[in-house]
């Protein structure tokens, strides 16, 4: 397939791409970066230097005759969650990289006499607030915090694409990786020996090895049987409490010193939340369709993530 990527450029893309590309795809990238991957060099790979979240990135000719081009579209933009304290600023700008992308992206779309067949887009298992005690199934009410939010209205932009092109919304979990997201922030300190939980280790913690949100993108790309709204989540969520436990184990390192809420609260401020608080969400459409997981268990999760080997 002919397919244009938006959001890909960092730590989910970094297997993504090469992924698709394995699997045969002709891949337009935009990036604000100008060589996102300059490992991956070849004729099928080619890299559009634009900020999507501005309306003028979309009158750009090259942008404008990748969309045209493209048979489906994978759209993951949106600034990191907890990485930064959340100032009006910040949350204006969590909100707009979502939202401003995706609205410009299907009213460009909805320009096109032939649109995309599909469009793969992104949203988070925030969007069901927190909770210590609720199984979260696709069909669980929105929550009413920021994070929820900003996920409906992310979701709503992307259901405005035009008839006849289909429609796959991913609910992302925090994604295990040992090059980014907070498996990255992690592995240094237990390394050290100096891990343990963040917060109470009671809170929930809905989680999917990066390869196989890879293998999902994938799928829901190519087979017309994906569509509506999933949970991207493995199906064994964990408190934080066994996830570090079960990180020392794989580690051969202790998990033993907590990392204390009011130490998050003051780096991060609201976004402290994304850690300290969690839900626990389920994967049921993706089971009851008959998704495998390759890494379904969090052990075998963490030791892929954590081995040399490349997955």
């Amino acid at each position: 397939m002919r397919l244009l990527l938006l959001g890909c450029s960092g730590f989910v893309g970094r297997e993504l791409v090469p992924y698709l590309l394995e699997l045969g795809h002709e891949l337009t990238l935009v990036s604000r970066q100008a060589r996102p991957f300059p490992a991956l060099v070849g004729e099928r790979l080619s890299t559009l230097q634009l900020d999507p979240a501005q309306q003028a990135s979309w009158q750009h000719e090259g942008l404008v005759q990748a969309l045209a081009a493209a048979e489906g579209v994978v759209n993951l933009a949106g600034e990191p969650i907890a990485e930064k304290r959340w100032t009006d600023a910040h949350r204006q700008l969590l909100l707009d990289s979502r939202v401003a992308t995706t609205t410009h992206l299907v009213e460009a779309m909805a320009g096109l006499a032939q649109p995309p067949q599909v469009l793969v887009n992104a949203s988070a298992v925030g969007y069901y607030g927190t909770s210590s005690t609720a199984r979260c199934s696709e069909t669980s009410p929105a929550g009413q915090d920021v994070l929820a939010e900003i996920c409906q209205r992310w979701e709503a932009a992307a259901a405005g694409r035009p008839e006849g092109c289909r429609l796959v919304t991913l609910r992302i979990g925090i994604v295990l990786g040992p090059d980014g997201g907070a498996l990255g922030k992690m592995l240094p300190v237990f390394r050290m020996g100096f891990g343990g939980p963040v917060g109470s280790g009671r809170q929930w913690m809905s989680w999917i090895h990066r390869h196989d949100l890879c293998r999902l993108i994938a799928s829901a790309l190519e087979e017309s049987a994906f569509e509506g709204t999933y949970n991207a989540v493995a199906p064994e969520p964990i408190t934080m409490g066994a996830f570090a436990a079960t990180l020392g184990r794989v580690l051969g390192r202790p998990s033993l010193l907590p990392v204390p809420a009011p130490v998050l609260q003051l780096l991060l401020g609201d976004g402290a939340q994304v850690v300290l608080e969690g839900q626990q969400v389920l994967p049921t459409r993706l089971l009851a369709q008959g998704f495998a997981f390759q890494y379904a268990e969090l052990s075998a999760a963490l030791a892929a993530a954590t081995s040399p080997a490349p997955r």
